[in-house]
């Protein structure tokens, strides 16, 4: 599908047509595996559609981030071999040993660890602040010091909401660039780069793929000095997917916009059911009228996604022992596949920010609401909770 098309097409026409046409030799309609590591070179320095080593290139993996760009709505997308890679080529790409970011004060554990224990390390000093408060974020900038102001929404796991069209505002005002982790949302549900951010990140293996069977990043730019950057970085640091990992991840994007239906769909029915229940203390949903993000959330989200939290009557204890007691919910770390899971983050994803100032409550669940029939899921909830 031409440029011209693509931006005219509705979402789900761009999944799966953008960033490849059909083979012109075969006229094969699905991009091939690759499974090259060199191409021959028409006399020295003679490249095939700039074709010479497939860290650089891959066609792939080409095929893929012309997709996420287009359903991100940015200018350039890049592929990496899993979200971390992607963090960390980014960080590599704008920041320099002395500089500042201002990162969520209840980001991923992951994503805590990688500034705790990798980047600051190298000289990069970082800031936590709560995404959903916008003066905050501005306390916590220092002038002419802070790169990035690096924010989740909805964050993980307690589904706070960042103002992207404000927080934009805010780093821009001082010089910064503004970073958005889109994993929760999905480019189905939210695009960060429409409202004024630099950068849409995305751990792949969760919704994009969607499929639980591929590990992977992404980061789309829309300014394309930006994407010099990042590209230059890209294959310097080498942290890329193969091309059958491409292939898996591009193959999963094309049936994102049904998919990410009926996760809201089942989410919605999850939300209802707990909210009535005796054991349930409070569920944490941006498609709550009670969420304190909830506005943001209905002016930047087609919908408010399928990641749920909530926290039990019987604290840690019983936390634990819902985590055991579901049977279509299966205890696994991850989100974003057609499978529903259940875990409890301060053991398990969040387990790294324990006894810091980003630790989660004992007491809370988190749900990757998957596209099972909702009956199910909430009867499995049901027996869990003990009814």
């Amino acid at each position: 599908m031409s440029q011209e098309h693509a931006d005219k097409a509705g979402f789900e026409t761009r999944a799966i047509h953008a960033g490849y046409e059909p083979d012109p030799t075969t006229g094969a309609v699905i991009p091939p595996i690759f499974a090259t590591s060199t191409y021959k070179q028409d006399g020295v320095g003679g490249l095939r559609g700039g074709y010479e080593y497939s860290r650089s290139a891959n066609p792939t993996r080409t095929a893929l981030e012309g997709a996420l760009a287009a359903v991100e709505e940015g200018e350039r997308g890049f592929a990496f071999a899993s979200g971390l890679a992607a963090e960390d080529t980014l960080l590599r790409a704008v920041c320099r040993p002395g500089d500042h970011v201002v990162i969520p004060d209840d980001a991923y554990g992951g994503t805590h660890r990688l500034f705790d224990k990798v980047e600051q390390a190298w000289g990069l000093a970082h800031s936590p602040a709560p995404v959903s408060d916008v003066d905050a974020v501005r306390s916590a900038i220092r002038p002419g010091q802070t790169r990035l102001v690096w924010i989740e929404t909805p964050t993980n796991p307690l589904l706070n909401v960042g103002d992207i069209e404000a927080l934009a505002a805010v780093a821009h005002e001082a010089g910064a660039l503004l970073v958005v982790d889109n994993t929760f949302a999905s480019p189905y549900l939210q695009t960060p780069l429409a409202l004024g951010a630099d950068v849409a990140l995305h751990s792949t293996t969760k919704y994009v793929g969607g499929h639980s069977d591929v590990v992977g990043g992404a980061l789309v730019v829309r300014d394309l000095e930006l994407a010099e950057q990042v590209g230059y970085h890209q294959n310097a640091m080498g942290a890329v997917p193969g091309p059958f990992d491409a292939f898996l991840t591009h193959r999963g994007l094309k049936t994102l916009g049904v998919r990410m239906d009926r996760h809201c769909d089942n989410a919605e029915a999850v939300v209802e059911f707990l909210s009535g229940h005796e054991a349930v203390t409070q569920v944490i949903y941006p498609g709550l009228p009670e969420h304190p993000g909830h506005a943001v959330a209905a002016r930047q989200m087609r919908r408010f996604g399928g990641m749920v939290s909530f926290r039990v009557a019987g604290g840690e204890e019983q936390a634990l022992r819902l985590c055991d007691r579901t049977r279509v919910f299966i205890l696994g770390e991850s989100l974003g596949g057609v499978e529903s899971l259940v875990e409890h983050p301060g053991r398990m994803t969040h387990a790294s920010v324990a006894g810091t100032d980003l630790e989660v409550p004992a007491d809370l669940v988190r749900l990757s609401v998957g596209i099972e029939t909702a009956a199910d899921l909430v009867a499995d909830l049901q027996q869990a909770l003990g009814d």
